[in-house]
């Protein structure tokens, strides 16, 4: 089998199926690829083909997404501890000892979760709209917030996150009208199958009001990256009404000889400057 095609294998992890992509030779350095909300390891299709030649990717999904497990949420703890503690055992299970993370939105604080606690094992992280600074939140955050704090009174409003037209949202806002024609119609189409799974909606909103003790651990990533200094590469949408390009840029306190590319693209960048981005990765990913 040629080094760049991509695979897919499913694998048990504590009685569930965790499902993830692999493209690239293992004897190549890895970079584990970590998808954020709505998505799925399908976010990362065509940075895998690109890179493969030279790079080991590993794409999972996280429980509860793509083509992973979806428990409900009597059965299962939608916490970000617990998808953090799931993706950990699936690294232990792949023999994964040393490699870089690319982290997007949800992934983020599973990704700085796992770098925080054995920061050897990190050879450098990439940060697309993947925010650890308050500085990151944009007015989109508002409601969730106010769910968070109330989800009795917020909840119906929270709703309106996992409709067609806000996953449609999140591909195109911010994405320069000559760029919107290569947003593949199938990304949000998908997506938009898992939010509409029987029982998804309770496990997207429990995560909503779970994400409000990420915050807890900001402190902890940014000491962690003042102290180790990982190499960064940062990929952000300068558009991005998700998580605002100040939180890019707040990455310099801590980080100051990071790289810094902000693009004329939105929260979803891969799928409009995913030549851009796999140039960089490339680069990065050769000096580590």
């Amino acid at each position: 089998m040629p080094a760049f095609s991509t695979r897919y294998h499913t694998v048990e992890i504590d009685g569930l199926d965790v499902f993830y992509r692999e493209a690239g030779d293992p004897a190549n350095p890895t970079l584990l690829l970590l998808h954020g909300f709505p998505s799925s390891s399908h976010m990362f299709r065509n940075l895998m083909a690109a890179l493969s030649d030279d790079y080991h990717l590993i794409a999972p999904d996280h429980v509860g997404f793509g083509q992973s497990a979806m428990p409900s949420v009597e059965e299962f703890t939608y916490s970000f501890d617990r998808l953090t503690e799931i993706t950990e055992k699936l690294i232990a299970h792949l023999g994964l000892e040393r490699f870089a993370i690319y982290i997007h939105d949800y992934g983020a604080p599973i990704g700085l979760r796992i770098a925080t606690a054995r920061p050897e094992r990190i050879t450098g992280i990439v940060s697309q709209s993947g925010n650890a600074y308050m500085e990151g939140f944009t007015p989109f955050w508002d409601v969730l917030f106010a769910h968070a704090a109330d989800r009795a009174a917020n909840e119906q409003e929270v709703r309106g996150y996992l409709t067609l037209a806000k996953t449609h949202w999140q591909y195109t806002h911010g994405v320069p009208a000559d760029r919107l024609d290569r947003i593949a119609p199938e990304t949000w189409l998908t997506d938009q199958a898992g939010l509409d799974r029987p029982g998804n909606d309770a496990i997207q909103l429990q995560l909503f009001w779970d994400y409000q003790f990420n915050l807890g651990g900001y402190p902890g990533f940014q000491e962690y990256f003042r102290t180790h200094q990982p190499p960064l590469l940062v990929t952000w949408g300068k558009n991005d009404e998700i998580f605002g390009a100040a939180g890019a840029e707040a990455f310099k306190r801590d980080l100051p000889d990071g790289e810094y590319h902000l693009l004329d693209a939105g929260h979803f960048a891969l799928e409009t400057h995913g030549e851009e981005i796999s140039g960089y990765v490339r680069e990065f990913m050769g000096r580590l």
